[in-house]
């Protein structure tokens, strides 16, 4: 057993009393999409690995949190994950359900067998030692994972934001986030307030007329809304080519005249665009523009009402800021998401206290102590295939090394036991 594992058991005789294992290779939290990703190119490096998941299913977030008419924004060649592209059948965008199969059909393709309900309490650094120590909780059980590499895997996403707006504890009707949101069926006939106005806010408020309901939208700042597609083609697909001609400047103006085009003046609806580009305001802030699917033909038509900012709630009410009150029976949160990291990883340099790694993109994947992150780029499926790519050839390479010094040792060791006779 390495000398500085050694030390690391001796200093610490806490580990004696709990469960805890000595991982042969990284260990990987999160079995998402990103997850998933980094543990198939670690298995096509010859690397062993142990994932770990807090809820008992791979893609949780896609599982339980998200609604039924969901389908994927982009193109699907630009959502695959490495070294298995999807299914040819599957259409250009596939549906919620077909995603979640593709992910199954992933991890049964690279062996990816996660360790499930094993939800992460701390990860923190010995440096004397050079290990990661993992302490999870699983059944009200206490484990710890011992590793020399540690692969933060949970995303973007990982816990809902739910705003603290006044009055709403006194609002009296159902109040829910966006990830408990499944379809608008339950909501027919109900004035419902969808508190957002992102990809998510804009879908679900499409939903509610589908299932007849009368949701009104908060558009409390700017957004930028793009057509999905331009004369048939994806429009992130043009903006990826047209990025390798031109600078990022003028492709945003460019997205912008077709938007103009295809759209019209969304701002006489109450949609105002930022001052910043679409594709600058991504790579920036990392707010993603809005694919249009229909919404915008119903904020025009009137089914969808857009309303400012809210003031406060009362029973069954909502006051905006410009004085207004609608009554209402129900709310829906499309508020969004954040990274869970700062909660449990016991780290300054690496990560921001937003959760996100301090080095922009395409440097955030790699920091100190065999520490990596992977679904942090704000570029989606694409921006966490390229960091699972990365990490993996740079694992496999140490690992490579280390395995040929631990040989040539035993080769030596070998040797000497034999000129002993």
């Amino acid at each position: 057993m390495d000398q500085s594992l050694f030390h690391l058991l001796d200093q610490d005789q806490d580990l004696f009393q709990r469960k805890w294992t000595l991982v042969n290779g990284p260990v990987i939290v999160g079995a998402g999409p990103s997850g998933l990703a980094t543990a198939a190119c670690l298995r096509e490096q010859g690397v062993p690995f142990v994932v770990l998941e807090r809820a008992e299913c791979i893609a949780s977030l896609w599982q339980k949190r998200t609604y039924d008419r969901l389908k994927l924004h982009l193109p699907k060649q630009f959502c695959q994950l490495p070294k298995l592209p999807f299914p040819e059948d599957f259409p250009e965008y596939p549906t919620k359900k077909q995603f979640i199969e593709y992910l199954e059909s992933y991890a049964n393709h690279f062996d990816v067998n996660p360790k499930f309900n094993e939800c992460v309490q701390s990860a923190s650094y010995d440096e004397t030692s050079g290990f990661w120590r993992v302490k999870t909780v699983s059944n009200k059980v206490e484990f710890e994972y011992i590793c020399r590499w540690l692969v933060v895997a949970t995303g973007e996403n990982a816990e809902c934001v739910v705003p603290n707006i006044e009055g709403l504890a006194e609002f009296g009707g159902e109040v829910i986030h966006a990830c408990e949101y499944k379809s608008g069926e339950k909501f027919q006939g109900q004035k419902v307030l969808v508190v957002g106005c992102g990809n998510s806010g804009m879908e679900l408020s499409v939903d509610l007329c589908n299932h007849n309901a009368s949701p009104s939208m908060v558009v409390r700042s700017s957004v930028h809304v793009l057509p999905r597609e331009v004369f048939g083609k994806s429009t992130f697909e043009i903006a990826v080519s047209m990025m390798k001609w031109l600078p990022l400047w003028f492709v945003d103006k460019l997205m912008l005249i077709l938007a103009w085009l295809v759209l019209g003046d969304t701002e006489k609806y109450g949609l105002k665009r930022p001052s910043v580009g679409p594709l600058e305001l991504k790579n920036t802030q990392g707010k993603t523009p809005v694919l249009d699917i229909g919404a915008l033909e119903k904020i025009k038509s009137g089914d969808i009402n857009v309303v400012p900012g809210i003031k406060r709630f009362s029973y069954k009410q909502v006051e905006l800021i410009n004085g207004e009150k609608l009554d209402i029976d129900a709310v829906v949160l499309a508020t969004g998401y954040r990274s869970n990291v700062p909660s449990w990883l016991q780290e300054g340099d690496f990560f921001c206290k937003n959760g996100f790694p301090k080095a922009p993109f395409p440097h955030g994947w790699k920091g100190n102590g065999g520490l990596y992150a992977v679904g942090f780029t704000r570029r989606g499926l694409s921006g966490a295939a390229s960091d699972a790519i990365r990490i993996a050839q740079d694992i496999g390479k140490l690992w490579n090394d280390e395995t040929k010094q631990h040989k040539k040792i035993a080769i030596a060791c070998q040797r000497r036991c034999i000129s002993q006779f």
